[in-house]
């Protein structure tokens, strides 16, 4: 089996490759607001892992019930995590969020919030922004709040694009189609990016700026014939690109 067969299999399929994303785009805002704790972190990262482990194999009877177990176990290190480095607010924070999550798409409810068309892009974004702006900080922040949602929002987009043939729920791409879709993602990320600029310390900005226009490349290049790949990895990758930006400018500067 070719490295990239493992990689795609261990890192990419095992929902670890977009808990990685997620969490260092809140590594990001954190190291922003200088509030930045690898507690927190970690909290965030097994978040993320258990949620959508618990999305990807919640039909599946054969592993669903170890599913459980791990995300029982999940749970139990998140509360010990927050009661330990934090305190019962976070704890009900993290519960709120969570319960969200949950209600995305749970098979045990008669309907899902994925179901409703055209909502599921703004949830995924919703959850994400809570996550950022709200988790992590000690009062909640609109900015971060709105560059987070309207951001994660236009990355939903293209995966719109990349399943418009096999959706069983109206979606933008279906709607209105792929051009249009893709004009909706531009003005998204263009809102959040400007918001960026007027809001983050300057290095921040920058960073978010660079990520900006590789997210425009990869939305102008979506579509639905793409390989699986291209959404999975390349676009997944560019939740992580403002803390990879952020890297590289300090070791520029």
């Amino acid at each position: 089996m070719s490295i990239l067969n493992l990689a795609k299999k261990y890192v990419i399929d095992s929902q670890i490759y977009v808990s990685l994303m997620g969490t260092g785009l809140a590594a990001f805002f954190m190291l922003e607001q200088n509030i930045f704790r690898w507690p927190s972190l970690l909290l965030i990262f097994i978040t993320y892992f258990s949620g959508y482990l618990y999305t990807k194999y919640q039909y599946d009877r054969k592993i669903f019930f170890k599913i459980l177990i791990f995300n029982f176990i999940c749970g139990i290190i998140s509360v010990i995590l927050i009661l330990k480095n934090h305190n019962e607010i976070r704890l009900l924070k993290w519960a709120i969020i969570v319960i969200l999550g949950l209600l995305y798409n749970s098979f045990f409810l008669e309907k899902f919030i994925r179901k409703i068309p055209l909502f599921k892009i703004f949830y995924v974004g919703l959850t994400w922004a809570l996550i950022n702006s709200w988790l992590i900080l000690p009062d909640f922040d609109w900015e971060i709040f709105i560059i987070t949602w309207l951001f994660v929002t236009a990355l939903v987009l293209p995966f719109d694009i990349r399943d418009m043939n096999s959706d069983d729920v109206i979606t933008f791409p279906i709607l209105i189609g792929v051009g249009w879709t893709k004009a909706i993602a531009y003005i998204l990320v263009f809102i959040s990016c400007l918001l960026s600029v007027f809001y983050l310390n300057f290095g921040f900005a920058v960073c978010f700026l660079f990520t900006t226009i590789i997210t425009f490349i990869l939305i102008y290049f979506s579509e639905n014939d793409n390989n699986e790949s291209y959404f999975s990895f390349m676009v997944e990758s560019c939740s992580g690109l403002p803390m990879v930006g952020l890297l590289i400018y300090w070791l520029v500067n």
